[in-house]
């Protein structure tokens, strides 16, 4: 908020920008994708769906009345946090170089009254604002008409206009000059045919890549666990299962991303109030909200294909589980009260059962207790961190959770006590006829405990200090320690097996 509030400090204009402005030619400019790199209108619509519900069945209805009136509703019923929209400073700072130098600033968008409004009082670059009113939306030729009635009322013979979209070309067209904000391809070779200079402002982000970090490919790394029925069935050897596995993780990879997508686009107000969630594609402007479903549901399609290609049809069913369970996590569950810490470790142990189906090897009940109890640890890990981000800005409670600042002390009580529990399956395992049956010498794995301990407790440390910003599992991927104890483990396993 600081950051943006200086953004918009006024500055002395540079030379330049003094010889293009000129007092007698106002200048209208868009708001969505131009001055803020998202739209209001998807925003309030996701963000409807989300508060309240209802909603969703009501939008084939409110749509039928018009553009406007849907946007007319959408104003009054959810509204918008306009302080922490992704406002574009290249865009800002234009805008403030052409005050200086005496130009009239409009601001002309097909947004609702209401967000414009608001959008221009957080700015406080402009004059005054034409917007959808209810009745028109003011898009295409509509806000051109309203441009061009407001230059007749108030004696402007020409105007400016910056927008960034295909719709803006009729606009463009009468403009007497025109600026363009961070055109695509095809706007670009709109533009070109205009007889007249175009102006671009700020560079348009590569959307493929701002698509591959919306998948958050680095939360992958979590579905190695898929492969842990195979190696401790001993069955690493067997080239068709591997593959199976191999394939198995890239199906529930891409279900996983479906998943993330549509939880970002659902939580992208309150993304933008977390020091770092910010940054995600969709809240930091990086990727159009309206390409965000259509991946989604590419990315599920995708894996449902997949599957079904290669995979028991059974593996289909868990990775829908998964879909649902994530979603009801994340849009309802995750406000729960421990509920949310035990959904959130079922998924992790999920994602075990999921490799054993893929490989048809079921995973055997010591796995899965070992798995429960661990993991159980892990997500009290997560939301310790959470909790101890907002202890350190004064706050007293998790937005959207169901837990407070003061529960610190019991999740660090529960959550190192849920990972001594695995450790303790584990050794009751080595002891039992079961570890007999899979390995000659079982006595190796009796220094598998220790580790163990070492490094949950180690783990428990590093959140207690604040050093746990990300998920534990992928903390543990990139820690140095983390991976040495994980290379003991693996070798001590090596050596109860073959010799």
């Amino acid at each position: 908020m600081l950051e943006f509030m200086s953004s918009i400090q006024p500055a002395e204009p540079s030379a330049d920008s003094t010889e293009t402005a000129v007092s007698d030619t106002p200048l209208f400019v868009d708001l969505d994708g131009t001055l803020i790199a998202s739209d209001v209108t998807y925003e309030s619509v996701l963000g409807g769906i989300k508060r309240k519900p209802g909603l969703l069945p009501r939008l084939p209805w409110l749509l039928v009345r018009g553009r406007a009136a849907l946007k007319r509703e959408l104003a009054h019923e959810v509204g918008a946090d306009v302080r922490l929209l992704p406002y574009r400073h290249e865009v800002l700072h234009f805008l403030r170089e052409q005050r200086w130098a005496g130009r009239r600033v409009i601001l002309a968008t097909a947004s609702d009254r209401r967000f414009a409004d608001a959008v221009a009082k957080q700015v406080g670059l402009f004059d005054d604002v034409l917007a959808s009113d209810g009745q028109i939306n003011l898009k295409g030729p509509n806000k051109l008409a309203a441009i061009q009635a407001y230059c007749r009322e108030h004696g402007y013979a020409h105007f400016a206009y910056a927008g960034d979209a295909l719709a803006d070309m009729p606009i463009w067209k009468e403009a007497a000059e025109v600026h363009v904000v961070a055109p695509g391809p095809l706007v670009r070779a709109a533009t070109r045919s205009l007889d007249k200079p175009v102006h671009v402002h700020a560079s348009r982000q590569r959307i493929a890549a701002a698509a591959f970090r919306a998948m958050r490919p680095q939360q992958w790394i979590k579905n190695v666990l898929l492969f842990v029925p195979l190696l401790l069935s001993h069955q690493w050897d067997n080239l068709e299962k591997v593959i199976a596995c191999c394939i198995a993780f890239v199906a529930f990879s891409a279900c996983a991303s479906a998943v993330y997508v549509l939880n970002d686009l659902m939580d992208i107000e309150s993304d933008r109030h977390h020091p770092t969630k910010r940054n995600r594609p969709f809240a930091a402007g990086a990727f159009p909200i309206h390409y965000g479903l259509p991946l989604s549901l590419g990315l599920l399609a995708f894996s449902v294909a997949l599957s079904l290609a290669w995979l028991p049809a059974v593996f289909v069913g868990y990775l829908g589980l998964y879909a649902l369970v994530n979603c009801l996590y994340s849009f309802w569950l995750k406000q729960k009260l421990v509920l949310d810490v035990f959904l959130l470790a079922g998924m992790y142990a999920l994602r075990v059962v999921v490799g054993g189906v893929a490989a048809e090897i079921w995973p055997s009940e010591w796995l899965l207790a070992f798995s429960i109890f661990l993991f159980t640890s892990l997500a009290f890990a997560k939301r310790h961190s959470e909790l101890a981000r907002l202890a350190e800005g004064e706050a007293d409670a998790a937005p959207g959770r169901g837990y407070v600042v003061g529960d610190l002390s019991m999740i660090e009580s529960v959550g190192p006590t849920s990972g001594y529990l695995a450790v303790l399956v584990l050794a009751l395992y080595i002891n039992s006829q079961d570890a007999l049956r899979h390995y000659t010498q079982p006595g190796a794995l009796w220094l598998v405990c220790p580790l163990l301990l070492y490094w949950i407790t180690r783990l428990w440390f590093a959140v207690k200090r604040g050093e746990l910003n990300e998920d534990p599992l992928v903390y543990a991927v990139r820690d140095r320690v983390s991976i040495l104890v994980g290379v003991c483990v693996v070798a001590l396993a090596i050596i109860a097996t073959k010799f």
